[in-house]
């Protein structure tokens, strides 16, 4: 079977992947760079049980699961490590009048709260979210898949406009008995090709440091209270090669036309820095290594879209993540390699995430 994927980031690799493993014919078209957008610039943050209680803790689970497979199969190339996870509150106003007997980590400034531990390494882990996005790309090639940087400039259907012909890159017709629409909140340009329902792009920022002393394989969920007492939401997470990442201001912006022009607010990362020194002292003086933003895809109830596309044999989409799709890439991946091969996912089930499931809301 011939299949041909439209976008290079996790979600689409994880399934160029799967999809290689079973033998089929994997074509993984990408207009920038494999994870040259969010995939590259998240936080590779994992977790067991965080969307327990919600549709996504079955897919969460078993993600979770794959990632410790995924690396003990082929190396870990891409840094997999479980992490001790934690909670804390700072105040960049002058610190916090607080018991000196409450717990606290020692790369943590000493007037930082850590209020709790949210995880442990049997519960979080991680990732290094390019390399892992490269890395399954790679795995697929290796397998028989075929990676071409190109822009999808549109659909081929055939004479009934029932059936998928294939995927045009760069005006040409690449033929394919199935095409998946996996472009992050980019996804939204097919909506002119096909039926699919409204996908919109968050932004959020993050900054890259290099510490003056190692940091521990840990992760740190922040509530920090700013100058004029409005608080914000920092999580950190220590990466295998000695970086730190920092990420938080999440806000609507319009999405860009082409994913490799995003711009970074200098203002945000000024104001991480600051986070970042009234966290820790390694910190406050870090070099940057990176100062970047990204756009994650939302949808209008939260959950992924992922599924096949109504009315169009051969059509499906896969996107709208938010900030778990590092997490759900591997068990999104083989679910809809089994759907679209099978007509079934035996893994997890994906009715939850039915494109077709905003219907009754279209005018």
């Amino acid at each position: 079977m011939r299949v041909a994927i439209c976008g290079g980031g996790v979600i689409g690799a994880c399934l160029a992947y799967f999809l290689s493993c079973e033998g089929a014919e994997v074509l993984l078209v990408e207009r920038h760079e494999i994870a040259g957008a969010a995939s590259g610039k998240s936080g590779g943050f994992l977790a067991l049980d965080w969307c327990d209680g919600s549709a996504l803790a079955p897919l969460a689970r078993r993600s979770f699961q794959l990632h410790a497979e995924l690396a003990d199969a082929h190396g870990n190339p891409w840094g997999y490590r479980r992490l001790d996870t934690f909670g804390a509150v700072a105040d960049m106003r002058g610190g916090l009048a607080i018991d000196r007997r409450s717990a606290s980590l020692p790369w943590l400034r000493a007037d930082v709260m850590v209020q709790g531990q949210l995880g442990t390494t049997e519960t979080t882990a991680q990732v290094t979210p390019a390399v892992f996005t490269r890395g399954m790309a790679e795995e697929a090639t290796a397998r028989g898949a075929e990676c071409l940087i190109g822009e999808v400039t549109g659909i081929a259907l055939d004479r009934d406009g029932t059936s998928m012909r294939g995927v045009e890159v760069d005006g040409r017709l690449r033929e394919a008995d199935a095409v998946v629409i996996a472009m992050g909140p980019w996804s939204a340009i097919a909506a002119r090709w096909l039926p699919l329902p409204d996908v919109y792009g968050l932004k959020g920022h993050s900054v890259v440091f290099r510490p003056t002393k190692p940091v521990p394989a840990e992760a740190l969920f922040a509530d920090i209270k700013g100058d004029e007492g409005v608080g914000d939401t920092p999580e950190l997470f220590a990466r295998p090669d000695g970086t730190v990442y920092l990420c938080g201001l999440s806000g609507q912006e319009p999405l860009p036309a082409d994913p490799s022009v995003i711009d970074t607010d200098s203002a945000a990362t000024v104001r991480l820095r600051a986070m970042a020194a009234a966290l820790s002292p390694d910190l406050a003086d870090a070099k940057i290594l990176a100062a970047q933003a990204c756009y994650r895809p939302v949808t209008r109830d939260g959950l992924p879209l992922m599924g096949a596309v109504p009315g169009i044999n051969g059509a499906y989409v896969a996107t709208g993540h938010s900030v778990w799709g590092m997490l759900n890439a591997p068990a999104s991946g083989e679910a809809l390699a089994g759907l679209i091969l099978a007509g079934c996912s035996k893994a997890v089930d994906l009715s939850a995430f039915d494109p077709d499931r905003f219907s009754g809301l279209r005018s």
